[in-house]
């Protein structure tokens, strides 16, 4: 039977939550109720207990409330409802995961959903959709949807909107269940007639990454491009480090620039590791390190104001990288790569690494790019790492068609070889 599993504080939401299981019946899925309050009494009967809640997080409710620290308790409680979604989603009684609340619940209720595979159904209606809801939803596939109003009573507004969320939950539910296996986890990813390969693009690399997408395409594997939006990055190293690509092709590392230099869109200090790490075969290039990404223009800071400064769109404002900057990029791209325990190489297109930063481009700088190379050779001297140039920009197809193969050979030569 189609299941939805119900995560949330049943003292401060037990109202809300009650008028949500009879709208699930009435849909025709099961529902499991599952509490994560700690302090106030339930006011609606749970299928999983908050004792037991705590109980899968090491830890007994009694301590918790004696303790009379709600920041740990929160922690504590989500640790518990995560170890609970995990054994429902096992015991095969979790199709969709539906949860409402504030600041507190959110919190709670994502960490939950973060753990559950790709694929799985998860919708969060949360006060706290609206603002930056990165830290709520990480790499993971949640539907995030704004209450508009505070979670606190069923009323004109918050009727309709959680009926929405309903409907949306059981209708997920009801196709996830026919689909009868997980669609992305990642223990079946790869295992296909096409083996898959990681790609990274932005906006200012797409040209090129399209062309090296395609050739792979037309040479059996099937292609994940991830956008180098701070997230992206951190799903492409997550999914690398589980062991599901056979190759990486990571031509735009503009995240490297954003860690550096305090840009929006840093996926942090781990970026451009995870494959390294795994021995997975991967082409490096230097995509979008001409440029570091802040917010919309009057949100400039005061410190890069009087650099070279371009309004990508409405939300987001590039600068260019000083020379200083790209040769430290340099080092640190070197530095990572050093450790790299698979095949590595690294291709340079000397002609501009974004359609910004390509001759006649606002951001062609040369003597910054040969910074940027300089430093990088220098610190992969002595190394396994293979160094290609190319007489190109990086949005030339040739580029990319060329990165692709060189991507192909180290697939094969490592499949070969084992």
């Amino acid at each position: 039977m189609t299941n939805v599993v119900l995560v949330g504080t049943l003292d401060t939401k037990g109202v809300e939550y009650g008028w949500l299981r009879e709208k699930l019946l009435r849909t025709g899925v099961e529902v499991t109720m599952v509490d994560t309050g700690i302090m106030g009494e339930p006011r609606v009967p749970a299928d999983v207990p908050r004792a037991a809640v705590a109980r899968a997080a090491g830890t007994e409710l009694s301590d918790l409330r004696a303790a009379a620290d709600r920041g740990a308790a929160v922690t504590t409680m989500a640790r518990g409802a995560e170890a609970t979604l995990l054994r429902l989603h096992a015991e095969g009684r979790l199709h969709a995961v539906l949860a409402i609340g504030g600041s507190g619940g959110t919190s709670i209720a994502t960490r939950a959903m973060r753990a559950l595979p790709l694929g799985v159904p998860k919708l969060m209606v949360s006060s706290m959709a609206s603002g930056d809801v990165a830290p709520y939803v990480g790499s993971a596939d949640i539907t995030m949807m704004y209450s508009v109003v505070d979670i606190a009573g069923i009323n004109s507004i918050s009727s309709p909107i959680l009926a929405n969320a309903v409907a949306a939950a059981a209708g997920m539910a009801k196709a996830y269940e026919r689909a009868g296996l997980e669609l992305l986890r990642p223990a079946r990813l790869g295992t296909g007639s096409r083996p898959l390969v990681a790609a990274s693009m932005a906006g200012v690399t797409t040209l090129g990454v399209d062309a090296a997408r395609e050739r792979l395409t037309e040479l059996g594997y099937e292609v994940l491009v991830f956008h180098v939006s701070g997230t992206g990055g951190r799903t492409l190293e997550k999914l690398a480090g589980q062991g599901v690509f056979a190759g990486v092709l990571d031509l735009t590392l503009s995240e490297l620039a954003d860690d550096l230099c305090g840009g929006i869109l840093s996926a942090g200090p781990d970026r451009l590791s995870a494959a390294g790490r795994a021995g997975i075969p991967q082409v490096v290039s230097l995509g979008a390190l001409d440029m570091v990404k802040f917010g919309p223009l009057d949100s400039l800071p005061e410190r890069v104001r009087y650099r070279r400064v371009r309004v990508h769109n409405p939300s987001i404002t590039v600068i260019r990288t000083t020379e200083a900057e790209c040769a430290e990029l340099g080092r640190r791209v070197a530095a990572k790569l050093r450790t790299a325990t698979g095949p590595t190489e690294v291709c340079l297109p000397l002609r501009g690494l974004s359609t910004l930063g390509a001759p006649g481009g606002p951001y062609h700088d040369p003597a910054a790019d040969r910074a940027l190379f300089s430093a990088l050779r220098e610190g992969l001297r002595g190394t396994s790492a293979v160094l290609r140039d190319y007489d190109t920009h990086i949005n030339d197809p040739a580029f990319g068609r060329a990165a692709a193969d060189r991507l192909h050979a180290m697939i094969r030569a490592e499949r070969a070889a084992a």
